[in-house]
């Protein structure tokens, strides 16, 4: 199988299938409210992928709107597809690390899931993601817990990122805090996920 343009530029962030992503967030409402996204917010979400987080998402906003972003156009395709009419959806089509230069507007939160781990210059993409947030806005998270990858079964096989990839929140922590944030929360997302939520400083 051919690489995406996501797993050339963020390695170890191939887009699985969307069985297993309904295994693992079978409520990605749910899972959104738990992370703090509020009714009415406007909202990024980073490396959408196929939508599984979008479509929600854009559901939470309700008045205030998404923009969903990814690297790959056959992949944003798809997730135009699966968030089928919802109106308040942003497709921007683009690399994450120059959102300032696609998103005019600023946001509420910054959603990453299951992509950080694979960013070649984490430092450089949470002080990208600052500068497109509101005064208090929040940047979150979405990672696997640093477990062995045999630990982590979806669907009866090992699933996730090598296990030398993997980061514990301290780990996060020590490269998203010098962009300019701080440390909120750790929300556990089992079985085997926790959101890191830093919010932005103020005066940054």
């Amino acid at each position: 199988m051919a690489e995406t343009a996501d797993e050339r530029t963020f390695p170890a962030t191939s887009m699985p299938p969307l069985d297993w992503w309904h295994a693992l967030w079978p409520d990605p409402a749910a899972s959104l409210r738990s992370l703090g996204i509020k009714d009415g917010e406007c909202t990024v979400d980073l490396c959408c992928g196929t939508g599984h987080f979008t479509k929600p998402m854009a559901g939470i906003a309700g008045n205030g709107w998404v923009a969903a972003v990814e690297l790959d156009p056959g992949i944003l395709e798809r997730a135009k597809a699966y968030c089928g009419g919802c109106g308040n959806i942003r497709w921007l089509e683009g690399d994450a690390r120059l959102l300032p230069d696609m998103l005019t507007d600023k946001a509420d939160a910054v959603v990453i899931g299951n992509t950080f781990h694979g960013v070649p210059e984490k430092t450089a993409l949470a002080a990208a993601i600052h500068k497109v947030l509101k005064p208090g806005g929040r940047f979150i998270i979405i990672n696997w817990h640093p477990l062995p990858k045999e630990q982590t079964v979806i669907l009866g096989q090992p699933r996730g990122p090598l296990s030398s990839m993997r980061m514990a929140p301290q780990s996060v922590r020590d490269v998203v805090e010098p962009a300019g944030f701080n440390l909120g929360e750790i929300v556990e997302m089992p079985p085997y996920h926790y959101g890191a939520i830093f919010v932005k400083k103020e005066g940054r």
